[in-house]
């Protein structure tokens, strides 16, 4: 989502006839998202783990990255870790929400509005304009309500040399699934109903690949055991890298709300969003070609990890008679 972000600050330099070159702070896994994004000329790998201090470490990247003599720093998560970098490597305009007591490590704070920005892409996207805005002002800024969308290049020599390597050919439609999601459980649509979506599309001529990380491999297996082993399982077999560009060969994807609800936006597929304990009111796939599924139950969203009434409703309910007669 952050693709927008970086597209929206290319355009903003474009109106002013002048150029801004992005280089991005991010963990290692994501470097092969980053180099699909024309908008990025550099990525520098966060050295640091999720929640992990080690202010040592953090300051000797600060000094590093001091070199660079960057004029602006945007800062997109909202702890106080997040912000130590950037103030250590003495980057005049620090700019992010209010977040952990940051006032100091930032020195462009804004308040977060969220009934003027319910989409989390719209929180990324204020942090590129100049300053804090009014709720009218937010009204009626292009980007803030028709944000820019993702697009990712595609390597096309890597897909034929990944089909052939799995000795698969594209001479049948492509239907993609992403059954993982890191979050937690309750963001996952059910093996059983991911087969049965994938039984019915072989039946009807269509290969059906699976998409995730090693993490995914177990939700995987039930899927191809529950649809009669017709699936192929790319499931910790490929690349992240290697992922993005199959999943741009498939005709649809069908989704948990996820990372690769977001690729799969970004390559061009057709999309069909899952959503359970979370919402499309706040992390939508940015895509017009596609569909979002949830249930009008009352306790929903309720953005747990586990379901709080240990049924899962918002997911058994939703059946995969509602997702068959989408895939065309």
């Amino acid at each position: 989502m952050a693709q927008s972000l970086f597209s929206l600050l290319k355009i903003q330099a474009e109106n002013l006839h002048s150029n801004v070159e992005i280089t991005v702070l991010a963990p290692g896994w994501s470097e092969p998202v980053l180099a699909r994004m024309p908008e990025v000329s550099h990525v520098v790998t966060m050295p640091v783990g999720h929640k992990k201090l080690q202010l040592g470490i953090r300051y000797q990247l600060a000094t590093q990255l001091r070199k660079s003599n960057f004029d602006q720093a945007i800062v997109l998560p909202g702890s106080l870790k997040s912000a130590l970098i950037p103030w250590l490597a003495r980057i005049p305009l620090r700019t992010g929400f209010v977040g952990e007591q940051r006032w100091g490590l930032l020195n462009d704070v804004r308040k977060l509005l969220p009934e003027d920005l319910p989409l989390n892409v719209q929180r990324y996207l204020y942090l590129g304009l100049s300053g804090n805005l009014s709720s009218s002002d937010i009204m009626n800024q292009k980007a803030l309500q028709a944000p820019p969308k993702p697009s990712l290049k595609v390597n096309h020599e890597q897909v034929d040399n990944t089909l052939s390597s799995f000795g698969l050919t594209l001479d049948k439609p492509i239907l993609a699934l992403c059954p993982g999601a890191e979050y937690g459980p309750a963001k996952q649509w059910p093996a059983e109903h991911f087969a049965q979506v994938a039984k019915t599309k072989i039946s009807d001529g269509w290969q059906v690949w699976l998409f995730g990380s090693n993490k995914d491999q177990v939700i995987a297996a039930e899927i191809n055991r529950f649809s009669g082993n017709g699936c192929h399982d790319f499931t910790g077999k490929t690349s992240l890298g290697e992922a993005i560009d199959l999943m741009s060969m498939a005709k649809w994807v069908v989704t948990n709300d996820s990372g690769l609800m977001h690729v799969a936006a970004a390559v061009g597929s057709q999309v069909i969003a899952i959503y359970g304990s979370s919402s499309d009111q706040f992390t939508p796939p940015l895509t017009d070609r596609g569909h979002r599924l949830n249930l009008d139950l009352d306790c929903r969203p309720c953005f747990k990890r586990t379901c709080p009434l240990g049924h899962t409703d918002c997911l058994n309910r939703l059946l995969p008679s509602r997702v068959l007669p989408l895939i065309q």
